[in-house]
């Protein structure tokens, strides 16, 4: 039987490379989250790219002066990853079970990355978040705003794709954080096209060391 990692992986295999030329660039409200998270994460460790694709958004974040690594489902994305960015560091591997030491990292970036995950593997991955990330890590989470879930069968030049989309609110994705462990801290909304709404949610993981403010 086919898991929905599976049909995740596949799909992205078959679009890997298309997928590259047609999201080369960053869009205009991309990098001032970007540069924001780049300040609040400074020089506090390592940053996961988690669901990297082809590393467009691992070299942003580089570009940002954040030693950057990505992670992906789709060893075809990967491929292109390190074709594209050969001084990088990528490996294959799922945000539901992270192949990383407890603690280890100041930030994690998820963007557009845990689109396909149904509810269950939502709440898992932000589990996977909360263990890796270091007390006071940051993370910040990219997503379509809504309501809806969609079944898309071809994308990025008409190749055939099977995966589902689910849109959330950003209070859905600021409580599911909030369950793992995370403290919510801004909120970003914005129109992504004329039918489309992204959200960004920023969380930080308390530091008990320390007096929260």
């Amino acid at each position: 039987m086919t898991s929905y990692l599976d049909e995740i992986r596949v799909s992205y295999d078959t679009v890997a490379t298309d997928y590259a030329k047609l999201v080369g660039s960053a869009g205009s409200w991309e990098i001032p989250l970007l540069t924001n998270f780049a300040t609040l994460v400074g020089s506090t460790g390592a940053v996961l790219d988690v669901g990297c694709g082809p590393g467009r958004v691992t070299g942003l974040l580089q570009s940002l002066g954040l030693p950057a690594f990505g992670i992906d489902l789709s060893p075809g994305m990967i491929e292109v990853a390190r074709r594209d960015y050969p001084d990088f560091r990528f490996e294959v591997g799922s945000m539901t079970a992270l192949d990383l030491p407890d603690g280890e990292l100041g930030g994690i970036v998820s963007w557009w990355s845990s689109i396909h995950l149904p509810p269950n593997a939502y709440e898992t991955a932000f589990a996977e978040f909360h263990r890796v990330l270091r007390p006071g890590g940051q993370l910040l989470v990219g997503f379509h705003e809504g309501t809806q879930t969609r079944h898309v069968t071809s994308a990025y030049g008409g190749h055939p794709m099977s995966i589902y989309v689910h849109h959330r609110t950003p209070d859905q994705v600021a409580s599911v954080g909030t369950a793992a462990g995370f403290t919510p801290h801004s909120t970003f909304v914005t129109d992504l096209d004329s039918t489309r709404r992204g959200a960004c949610v920023f969380f930080r993981k308390p530091d008990n060391s320390v007096a929260e403010s």
